[in-house]
């Protein structure tokens, strides 16, 4: 991803699962400095009040997975902040399941109820304002695991090709009504997740994903919506200035074609 626009966000309120650390917490820095007002959200307190204090917005612990912790997140997101213009779907967990076939099936579904239920939980509950003011965007954190055999675990992948497809069909149902779905795939950014991998793996410049979040909070890219987009092998400006021959011919999508 080259030459981004660095989008103002001035006024506009955000809440990022998963915003603690890692990918999540420079997302939440980046929509920051942009002027957005963030609601940073994970389960562990002590993380999402360090990055809360340092862009400046609200911490509030929750697990996305339980529907009554995520009414009152967003809540107390409300509240605190205003009316939600963007929701950053990043929470996400990962299983190292080698041999998925020993795991304990509860520790595997955990991650389904992570990386997809709890993805479609904050959707659920903040799409019903978003509709009623006309306005929102929901950007859903997959990856490239999704499509890429052998790359992480079987839980991890499934889930993450399941919240893209989810991303894509939520897309179709919300463009219509004001509220373009995103999915995009930061790439492989070192973090705690994924720093077994080693220093030779090809690591993705960690800021290219922020920026690209950055660029579809802004409304220029919303004619791309439901399609997958990945921070590093993706030029988002050029996308933009081709969105209808995207649209037109079905490019960005990852699913077969007849």
């Amino acid at each position: 991803m080259r030459g981004v626009e660095l989008d103002r966000l001035d006024g506009q309120v955000a809440l990022v699962t998963g915003g603690g650390r890692g990918i999540g917490r420079r997302i939440v820095l980046e929509l920051a400095e942009a002027g957005m007002r963030v609601a940073v959200a994970a389960r562990s307190r002590d993380q999402v009040t360090e990055t809360a204090r340092d862009a400046g917005g609200v911490a509030l612990e929750a697990d996305v997975a339980d529907p009554a912790a995520v009414r009152a997140m967003v809540r107390e997101a409300t509240d605190a902040l205003g009316p939600i213009d963007l929701l950053v779907n990043n929470a996400g967990i990962n299983l190292r399941d080698e041999r998925a076939w020993e795991q304990d099936p509860e520790d595997w579904w955990r991650v389904f109820e992570v990386n997809v239920l709890g993805a479609f939980l904050c959707t659920r509950q903040v799409v019903p304002a978003m509709l009623e003011r006309g306005r929102g965007r929901i950007v859903n954190t997959g990856s490239g695991a999704s499509y890429l055999p052998g790359s992480m675990g079987v839980a991890y992948s499934a889930s993450k090709a399941a919240l893209g497809r989810m991303g894509e069909t939520l897309a179709l149902q919300l463009g219509p009504l004001g509220i373009p779905v995103f999915v995009l795939s930061p790439g492989m950014v070192r973090t705690g997740m994924t720093d077994s991998l080693g220093d030779d793996a090809p690591w993705t410049p960690p800021e290219l994903a922020p920026r690209l979040v950055r660029v579809l909070a802004s409304g220029r890219a919303d004619a791309l919506a439901g399609r997958y987009l990945h921070a590093e092998h993706d030029d988002i400006e050029d996308l933009i200035a081709r969105a209808g021959e995207i649209a037109e011919r079905d490019l960005n999508a990852i699913r077969l074609r007849r």
